[in-house]
């Protein structure tokens, strides 16, 4: 996993595509709250948002 990230931490440098930054920062930042969110009380709030 840390190799994933050296990777693409790599590539956004090299490449000069800082923007992708807050895009994978959003995505799994939604992706852990979906998990997170399976199964307990808090899932009808959630599904709201979408």
């Amino acid at each position: 996993m840390f190799e994933l990230l050296k990777d693409l931490w790599a590539f956004m440098k090299h490449r000069k595509k800082f923007w992708l930054l807050p895009i994978i920062i959003v995505l799994v930042l939604l992706g852990t709250l979906i998990v997170l969110a399976q199964g307990s009380a808090v899932a009808p709030f959630i599904y709201t948002l979408f």
